[in-house]
């Protein structure tokens, strides 16, 4: 056989091994939530992520391909001999695919955009020094993994708070949930078909027809959903001794407010008609809680509602596992098809187009990697971070994908791994630090600022090994 066709065969398994260890790693960030807050079970949320994660990278990946493959490495710096380029490449996708795959054995959730990242740029200054780095698309690659959480965590923590005050404060929640989650359904549907047809699938759109044809698909998902969803009730409360349930439930609201005015005042003129108003109030309250105990060891207000929120969480699932697909493929086969370009033209081309059955490739081996190993982050994901129920979860799912697909848009290999926490923080900020584990998010961090100098070093030892064997 000969050694570029070996080469070929070598970096198409590399490819492969590499999208089959994003599987298993990352895409727990698009169904760990879900699974965590029940509303998938282990088998559907591998069967859905299958089918969406598979979708985004072949139908919305290749902008992102082309910013790993020519965006942070001058090509010029290899013209001399372009073989150095491959076997860097490839010594890139061996290196982050072996750190993937110890970091998934262990369910530590990493970014594999970090990864990537840091083994290209670790052989490209060891073998072609700092002219060989372009600073300034490095530059806003970087700034991206700190805008991702931050405008994910802005998006989760407005959506939740929208829904704590329109829906979990209202009088009656499962009516205020009705109403409210077509609204959710529409901009859900919106988005995922904005990011579909426009300069997705070559419909060569403008940008005004490209936003009414997704506005049009999300009403119309919006009105075919409502009759779904209210169908979805709970059993008629029933009065207890004049007080219905609802009424209970905000009387202890009302309390804890008159008490936070009563520890803020300073005005001592009105503190003890304060202290007096609160007094009543709590023995009204106590009162209803002995008569009516199980409606606040229940939760029994809010069931109907996190039953609603699990179809919403499950399209916001959906959505996020497209998206991951869309922007974190590139991971896998921007290097291969730098490495395949060279060995057909000889030479590093300025420019190059990723073919369709490489996107398909990478897609596959996701796939793959999510349905062998996935489980292992998933329950990271899903229940060490903090505790969530469907209308956290959607939350959070829904700032992550949305700032996922516009960096997808935007050809930014962002993080994942980044919006996701950072929407978890947002909604986390909206309910108090408390709801948070805050020691399990460090440990993340941690785990983010080591990725990129062990991939780089990694990379490294890899490259002089591959150059060594084919030599």
């Amino acid at each position: 056989m000969e050694t570029i066709t070996l080469i070929q065969i070598l970096t198409l398994s590399l490819g492969f091994y590499m999208a089959w260890n994003i599987g298993a790693n990352d895409v727990a960030n698009a169904m760990g939530t879900s699974v965590g807050s029940k509303a998938l079970t282990l088998k559907k949320a591998v069967f859905l992520a299958a089918i969406l994660e598979f979708s985004g990278a072949y139908f919305v990946g290749s902008s992102v391909s082309e910013t790993i493959q020519k965006g942070i490495v001058e090509p010029s710096v290899f013209q001399s001999d372009p073989m150095i380029f491959v076997f860097g490449m490839m010594g890139s996708l061996l290196a982050t695919g072996a750190l993937l795959q110890i970091a998934s054995y262990f369910g530590l959730p990493v970014s594999t955009t970090h990864a990537i990242v840091g083994a290209v740029l670790g052989f490209g200054l060891c073998i072609g020094g700092p002219s060989a780095i372009h600073w300034s698309t490095l530059g806003w690659i970087a700034s991206s993994w700190i805008l991702s959480p931050v405008l994910s965590g802005i998006v989760s923590y407005a959506i939740f708070s929208l829904i704590q005050r329109k829906i979990l404060f209202a009088l009656d929640p499962i009516e205020a949930s009705q109403k409210l989650t077509p609204f959710f359904i529409f901009l859900c549907v919106a988005i995922a078909v904005l990011s579909l047809v426009y300069h997705g699938l070559n419909l060569h759109l403008s940008i005004w027809m490209a936003i009414s044809l997704s506005c049009t698909a999300g009403l119309l998902a919006a009105w075919i959903s409502r009759p779904f969803i209210l169908r979805i009730t709970e059993p008629a409360l029933q009065l207890n001794n004049g007080f219905h349930p609802y009424q209970a439930v905000s009387l202890e609201k009302a309390l804890h407010h008159l008490q936070r005015v009563h520890l803020s005042n300073r005005n001592l003129s009105y503190s003890q008609e304060i202290s007096q108003i609160v007094t009543r109030v709590q023995s009204l309250n106590d009162t209803v809680k002995k008569t009516t105990p199980e409606l606040y060891s229940s939760h029994h207000h809010y069931h109907g509602v996190e039953k609603i929120f699990i179809v919403l969480q499950i399209i916001s699932a959906c959505l996020v596992a497209f998206a991951h697909g869309a922007n974190d493929v590139a991971n896998a086969i921007g290097p291969v098809a730098a490495v395949l370009d060279v060995l057909k033209h000889r030479m590093l081309s300025g420019t190059s187009a990723v073919p369709s059955w490489l996107l398909a490739l990478g897609g596959g081996g996701i796939v793959i990697g999510l349905a062998t190993w996935g489980w292992r982050v998933i329950e990271t994901i899903g229940h060490k971070i903090t505790e969530l129920t469907p209308t956290r979860g959607f939350s959070a799912e829904f700032g992550a994908a949305f700032t996922i697909l516009l960096a997808s848009k935007m050809g930014l290999p962002i993080s994942t791994t980044h919006a996701l926490i950072g929407a978890v923080l947002g909604v986390g900020l909206a309910r108090g630090l408390k709801a948070l584990n805050l020691q399990t998010i460090k440990e993340i961090v941690v785990s983010w600022m080591v990725t990129i100098p062990l991939c780089a070093l990694f990379s490294i030892l890899t490259f002089y090994l591959l150059k060594f064997c084919f030599a």
